[in-house]
C-alpha cells in the first residue's frame, strides 16, 4: 500500500522544513513555499516521493492553480500542515506599518484559508483527513507591541475551532499547534533582516527548536483513528507565558 500524502506550507525553513524531514519516513510529501531553490534542495535530500509547489499563500489564484496542477494521484491529500506564517515588525499600534499589518493578515489568516479551501472538499468527499494549523502562544495571549500579529494568531485559533465544528460530521481531525519561543528565521523576518537583534531574542535561555515542534506534529498525527488532539501549547521550559521568560547566563 502506498504511503499517505501530506502537504506542508512554508516548507522552505524552520518548522515546515523540520516537519517535512520527520514526516518523510511515513508520508509522500507535497512541499510548498515561495523559494523554489530551497524546495528543490529539500526534495533532493528526502527519501520519499516529493512534489514541490512554489507559490505565495497570499495570492488566491496562485494557491488554487498550484494545487489544481497536481496529478490525480497527488490530489488525495490525507494531511494538511498549514505552517506558512510570518510576523512583521514589533510596533506600538499607533505607530504600526500598514504594509506589515497587511502581510500578517494576508499570510497568517487568508493564506491558511485559501490553502484549506483548495484541499478540504476532497477530504470531505472521502470523510477522512487531518488539518494541522501551526498557530502560536500569541493566539492564546496578547503581549505588548504584538497587537496585529496576536490578532492574526487569535484568528487562527478561532478558525481552528470553527473548522473542527464544521468538519466534525465528516470525520476530519483538526489540530492547533501553539508554540512559544522557537529559534527559527521568525525573528529575523520580524526585524526585517536585522540578524543581531533577532539573535538577541534567543539569548540567555534555551528556546525550542523546529525539531521539537516537528516531533510534536508527528505525535499528533500518529494517534489512533478515534483520537484527536485538539490543541497543543508547547513551550521551552524557560518560558511560562508570552512575557515571562527565565533569562539567565548560560
Amino acid at each position: 500500500m502506498s504511503k499517505p500524502i501530506a502537504l506542508i506550507t512554508g516548507a522552505t525553513s524552520g518548522i515546515g522544513e523540520a516537519t517535512a524531514r520527520i514526516l518523510s519516513k511515513d508520508y509522500r510529501l507535497i512541499i510548498c513555499g515561495r523559494r523554489k531553490d530551497r524546495l528543490e534542495k529539500l526534495r533532493d535530500e528526502l527519501e520519499t516521493d516529493v512534489q514541490i509547489l512554489s507559490f505565495d499563500v497570499r495570492e488566491k489564484e496562485a494557491v488554487f492553480n498550484a494545487i489544481a496542477s497536481l496529478a490525480d494521484e497527488w490530489q488525495i491529500i490525507d494531511t494538511l500542515i498549514n505552517n506558512a506564517g510570518n510576523a512583521h515588525g514589533l510596533d506600538l499600534i499607533q505607530e504600526g506599518n500598514t504594509d506589515d499589518w497587511d502581510a500578517m493578515l494576508d499570510i497568517n489568516v487568508k493564506g491558511l484559508l485559501y490553502v484549506s479551501k483548495a484541499i478540504l472538499p476532497k477530504m470531505v468527499d472521502r470523510k477522512k483527513g487531518h488539518i494541522v494549523n501551526i498557530s502560536s502562544i500569541a493566539g492564546l495571549e496578547v503581549y505588548p507591541r504584538g497587537n496585529v500579529y496576536c490578532a492574526s494568531k487569535h484568528a487562527v485559533d478561532a478558525l481552528t475551532k470553527g473548522m473542527r465544528m464544521d468538519l466534525n460530521e465528516h470525520g476530519i481531525k483538526v489540530t492547533s499547534i501553539d508554540p512559544g519561543l522557537v529559534e527559527t528565521e521568525f525573528s529575523e523576518v520580524r526585524f526585517k533582516g536585522d540578524s543581531k537583534r533577532a539573535k538577541q531574542v534567543y539569548q540567555n535561555y534555551t528556546p525550542l527548536t523546529a525539531q521539537d515542534v516537528a516531533e510534536t506534529i508527528e505525535f499528533v498525527l500518529n494517534r489512533p483513528a478515534h483520537v484527536m488532539i485538539g490543541d497543543v501549547l508547547i513551550l521551552p521550559t524557560d518560558q511560562a507565558s508570552s512575557t515571562i521568560v527565565n533569562k539567565k547566563s548560560k
